[in-house]
């Protein structure tokens, strides 16, 4: 069967968000959708594809009814190919679609050149549907996109069951408290399921230099920053303009270790919490989350409760990794995240459509509290509680403009 009217999306990050919006953009164009071809990561040089983060004849499973989904270009249209784009202009690529374009706009500009030439690449694609105005079916499909049909691959998924059971029953937790492994068994089953808190670090190199905050390394550690910034983002960081107090006031600086720690520690998480550490790579390496692991000595990670084989298939692949972490983040009992981002809103809104707790830090508040250097525990505390009461997993509803994907309520929740 000969196929037309396809739609090839590149995506510049490997994110959730965007193949949900593609597989509406689809429905919308009444189009079939070519598996989206995901970008190397410029700062973590990540060539995963879509199908070795994602199961991909569940994600077409599950859409069958909605979208038509391709594996692959036809042999007709073989030639359009992100190598083919990347080479010059293309009359069948798209790339003036404006930042949250509505239905319309896809109408007016895409279905034509569909309809002409049977293919349609639009690039970038980040960032490029509006979540307002849009007939209720197309909000519900992104919903069921981003719940439902994305589904990581059977071995992420493994590995992230054997850490959660791992974390749930470290190894030596009934250590002689039976004589036998029946006793044992008895024994957990009386104790029930361990609880944990996963604690989403986002405090890697690239986002410590693009914050533009002063993490109290000296001169050499903001030399070595700013020349970062002037590397990678040839000096185009706007926030660098600001001092560090003004940035922290605002609220604009990712938690150190150091702090998110307290933060904890003020919540009244103590020695006994088991916590998960879900982070690619801490800028300061061991000796920065030093001060976090002895406040927290029960701290796990995925080197620290899985093999070196048992990780090898996702060893080196940060998409991988952080997919793990994820499947790991959904199962907690609760999630904090040291700073927003990409991760932490996906991981907020689906606990929120899991109706599973979540605890979001006011990095305004917090950074006043920081910088403060005279403040008494007692004060520090008192505050950090009184200001995160209705910060632990209470269901907000979305605003306008907001992200379906952060916010799914009313949208991906209420029926009427």
């Amino acid at each position: 069967m000969r196929l037309s009217n396809l739609l090839y999306l590149i995506l510049q990050q490997k994110k959730k968000k965007q193949i949900c919006d593609a597989v509406a953009v689809a429905k919308i164009l009444n189009a079939t959708l070519v598996v989206p071809h995901l970008e190397v990561n410029p700062v973590w040089q990540d060539s995963s594809s879509f199908e070795e983060i994602f199961d991909l004849d569940h994600f077409i499973e599950v859409l069958r009814d909605e979208v038509s989904i391709v594996k692959d270009l036809p042999s007709e249209f073989s030639w359009s190919t992100r190598d083919y784009y990347a080479t010059g202009i293309r009359i069948t690529r798209i790339k003036t679609a404006p930042v949250h374009a509505s239905s319309d706009w896809y109408l007016e500009n895409v279905l034509p050149i569909l309809q002409r030439y049977g293919v349609a690449a639009i690039s970038p694609f980040s960032h490029r549907l509006t979540f307002e105005n849009l007939p209720k079916n197309i909000q519900r499909l992104r919903c069921k996109v981003n719940f439902q049909a994305l589904a990581f691959v059977p071995h992420i998924r493994e590995l992230g069951e054997t850490l959660v059971n791992r974390l749930c029953y470290p190894p030596n937790r009934n250590q002689g408290a039976a004589s036998d492994s029946q006793d044992g068994t008895n024994q957990i089953e009386k104790q029930g399921a361990g609880k944990f808190v996963v604690l989403h670090l986002r405090f890697d190199k690239d986002m410590a230099a693009h914050s533009a905050c002063d993490f109290g390394g000296g001169k050499a550690e903001k030399l070595a920053l700013a020349k970062y910034r002037q590397v990678i983002w040839q000096g185009r960081v706007l926030k660098s303009q600001f001092t560090d107090e003004e940035l922290r006031n605002q609220g604009r600086c990712p938690l150190t270790p150091e702090e998110i720690g307290l933060l904890l520690a003020a919540l009244g998480f103590n020695n006994s919490t088991r916590l998960y550490l879900a982070s690619h790579m801490v800028y300061g390496g061991e000796a920065r989350i030093s001060t976090l692991r002895r406040l927290f000595p029960l701290m796990e990670d995925k080197k620290s409760l899985a093999s070196a084989e048992e990780r090898a298939k996702v060893e080196g692949k940060a998409s991988l990794l952080a997919a793990v972490d994820y499947y790991v983040s959904m199962q907690s009992d609760i999630f904090i995240s040291a700073s927003p981002g990409n991760m932490h809103n996906a991981l907020v809104g689906h606990r929120a459509y899991m109706n599973l707790k979540t605890i979001r830090p006011s990095m305004s508040l917090l950074g006043k509290l920081f910088v403060n250097k005279s403040m008494e525990w007692s004060e520090f505390q008192h505050a950090v509680l009184d200001g995160h009461k209705s910060r632990q997993g209470q269901i907000r509803l979305r605003k306008e403009k907001q992200s379906i994907y952060t916010y799914p309520a009313p949208d991906c929740m209420c029926q009427a």
